[in-house]
């Protein structure tokens, strides 16, 4: 799909700088903005990433947000989450070497070589149990990147290898990807969203410490149920099943 193609199927609107494009999304969405509006910044200067943690936003990368409108509850409407995975570690295959590692962290991480190249965000709005319209937030560090540290700091495509990129073919590439993910969850389900990312899952089959509210649960990362809930098995022999968490992968430490 060319640019030109992606301005025909999606409706974009293009900021030098804003607030949020998810901020401004959401305006839209409750204005009754079509599905597959798109919201573009250069930069955003009130970037925000999960749980109102903040996002550093300067120019050279990737900021999105995306009005879509599906027929899902919004249990349901959280697998898009995985759709957007998919589609963000799909753009690391397309412009990175094929020796890079790229793989996909549950809930909604996509890690390369060991970094964090994306974030992903998702808001919503309801009536009686069924999604009235679903903002999908995306950045992607293509130049350069927020200097996070811990478990897995984050990066940039251009520090991992990638060619040099303009931000337009990024969004393109992504654009694309996003179209075709979305399109299968729309019309397969999960079970085919859910085998694709299992199938690039980090740390499946291994050791994992999920930190939850009031506990912390370690064992194995064995699967995801139907609904993309993360099943581990602890050390029990039970399996728990866990909605959301903080994933570390490894045998922690006493």
């Amino acid at each position: 799909m060319t640019w030109q193609g992606i301005d025909a199927h999606f409706h974009l609107r293009r900021f030098n700088d804003i607030d949020s494009t998810n901020t401004e999304a959401k305006r839209l969405a409750a204005d009754g903005a079509p599905e597959f509006t798109v919201v573009l910044a250069n930069s955003q200067n009130a970037g925000r990433g999960r749980r109102g943690r903040h996002w550093a936003s300067p120019p050279g990368n990737l900021y999105s947000s995306v009005v879509l409108r599906p027929e899902a509850t919004p249990l349901e409407g959280a697998q898009v989450s995985f759709v957007a995975a998919l589609a963000v570690s799909d753009v690391a295959r397309s412009v990175l070497p094929a020796a890079a590692a790229i793989a996909c962290k549950w809930p909604n991480d996509v890690i390369v070589n060991g970094h964090k190249i994306s974030g992903i965000l998702l808001e919503s709005a309801a009536t009686a149990g069924r999604l009235d319209w679903l903002v999908l937030g995306v950045g992607i560090n293509v130049s350069h990147h927020p200097g996070l540290s811990g478990a897995y700091p984050s990066s940039a495509l251009a520090e991992e290898g990638a060619a040099v990129l303009e931000v337009e073919t990024v969004t393109t590439h992504y654009l694309e990807a996003l179209a075709n993910w979305y399109g299968r969850w729309r019309r397969d389900g999960f079970s085919a969203v859910r085998a694709a990312w299992l199938d690039r899952a980090l740390g499946l089959g291994g050791p994992i410490s999920v930190a939850l509210e009031r506990e912390t649960v370690t064992g194995r990362f064995i699967d995801l149920d139907s609904s993309g809930a993360l099943i581990v098995e602890n050390e029990g022999g039970a399996h728990v099943m866990i909605v959301a968490g903080d994933v570390t992968f490894g045998t922690p430490r006493h």
